[in-house]
């Protein structure tokens, strides 16, 4: 999902800047982007969990391309595992991922766009058990309902500075990790389009679209809130349960 929103952003004409772990996958997700726009792309390997990681990231971004003017904060971890048998590693990892990274990124980001008075746009992803709750990811459901409530006070707090800070919480996606794991079998796919009222999976276009919505003017008026992409999947669980 990450590399269909900066490819979408860099088609629209944006100097995007990646990061990752692994500075293979990020060569290669720079390599896809170039090969359908001429934008600028930087690839910056990091840690979202690392703050001085991070700080190091905005500064080589600053003297590449100038101000910060977007965040999206896509970086994330999950697994599957019963509450009671969770490891303290375990609980900790995806916390500190998903809500310390997002947290050092949109914080040390922000005070950028408040300094150089552009405003600005930050999209969250999310999940929709951050306020749905689900089993086996109590976890992920902690830190992305943490993520959620950071949404919207910051919403609150930036707006003076022209900052909108909205989410996205995407359903099944196809061709992406997440879907890899569920869609493990042509049953599988056949159930999860059964469950959805528009009998479909999602596609990674899907969630571009709705990522070039919330970070462009288009939104302008579009603060504190998270769009849902799930083709209603979770207003219609509860009919399977």
């Amino acid at each position: 999902m990450g590399k269909a929103m900066a490819t979408r952003f860099a088609s629209q004409g944006a100097h995007v800047v990646i990061t990752g772990r692994s500075e293979e996958r990020l060569q290669e997700a720079k390599t896809d982007i170039l090969g359908e726009s001429n934008a600028g792309v930087l690839t910056v390997q990091m840690d979202v969990r690392d703050r001085e990681d991070v700080q190091r990231t905005i500064d080589e971004t600053k003297d590449t391309f100038g101000p910060i003017d977007i965040l999206v904060n896509n970086a994330a971890g999950n697994f599957i595992s019963p509450a009671e048998d969770l490891s303290e590693n375990g609980w900790k990892a995806v916390i500190d991922i998903c809500l310390n990274g997002t947290w050092n990124c949109t914080q040390l980001i922000g005070r950028e766009m408040i300094a150089h008075k552009r405003g600005g746009a930050i999209l969250n992803m999310i999940a929709t058990y951050a306020w749905t709750g689900s089993a086996g990811v109590v976890h992920s459901a902690a830190a992305k309902g943490g993520i959620l409530a950071l949404t919207k006070s910051l919403a609150v707090e930036w707006g003076e500075y022209d900052i909108r800070v909205n989410a996205m919480a995407p359903g099944p996606i196809e061709n992406t990790g997440g879907a890899d794991k569920l869609f493990a079998s042509e049953d599988a796919v056949k159930q999860m389009k059964k469950i959805n009222p528009l009998t479909d999976i999602g596609k990674l276009d899907d969630v571009a679209d709705a990522a070039e919505f919330l970070v462009s003017s288009q939104s302008r008026f579009v603060n504190g809130d998270c769009m849902t992409v799930d083709g209603g999947q979770w207003l219609a669980q509860s009919r399977y349960l």
